[in-house]
């Protein structure tokens, strides 16, 4: 379980956000939703150790009770999913998600782990492809599987569907949903649109603004 108790957000002159708490089941994904410049994104930049230095926070976070609010980034385990799938231009479909995988795995492991990833993609004769020769959603699809074949943790989505098109960002959705199920891991989804939120099946947060 990933749980958040009474985080604050704010900048020198406003409060963001106040005294906010929940929890996120393994397996589930928590929506998070509410108008731009409220601090949403902000959220997950303290999730995954990474606050900008022009806003200061404070509260708790734990990953079954063990605290990460105390840890760097690197000892967090996160993965984060944002609008632009990141995958490196230069490197190869293999190559991209080859670079995920720990390295402390015998070399034969990583490259079945890769093979057996191009192949749930139903993309495995794409495996010397580049990224830009890849669809939006194929590209989306690496991206989330080359994230959770690094073993995070907890999984963060900052828009991730924001940039596909209806259909596909349907598709998308599902695939998503499946691999966290898959993974057992919580993940925490910010997004403007509620169905992003309904097709995640899970519990829906609002941020309102502060007076």
């Amino acid at each position: 379980m990933l749980r958040v108790k009474d985080f604050s957000l704010s900048t020198p002159n406003k409060t963001l956000i106040e005294a906010l708490s929940f929890d996120i089941e393994k397996g589930q994904v928590l929506s998070l939703m509410g108008p731009s410049g409220i601090g949403k994104s902000s959220l997950l930049h303290y999730l995954s150790g990474h606050l900008a230095n022009s806003l200061q926070a404070t509260g708790e976070v734990f990953l079954d009770d063990i605290s990460l609010h105390d840890k760097p980034a690197e000892q967090r385990k996160v993965g984060l999913l944002q609008q632009s799938p990141l995958l490196f231009p230069h490197m190869s479909i293999m190559e991209n998600l080859l670079f995920a995988i720990p390295e402390n795995k015998p070399k034969k492991v990583r490259k079945a782990l890769a093979i057996e990833a191009l192949e749930k993609l139903k993309i495995r004769d794409k495996a010397n492809a580049l990224p830009n020769e890849l669809s939006g959603g194929q590209q989306a699809r690496v991206a989330l599987l080359r994230t959770l074949l690094a073993e995070p943790n907890y999984l963060l989505l900052d828009e991730p569907f924001s940039k596909l098109d209806p259909a596909l960002r349907r598709d998308v959705r599902a695939f998503v949903l499946t691999e966290i199920r898959q993974a057992n891991i919580p993940a925490l989804l910010v997004t403007h649109d509620e169905k992003d939120a309904e097709a995640m099946e899970g519990n829906s947060l609002y941020l309102s603004p502060l007076i």
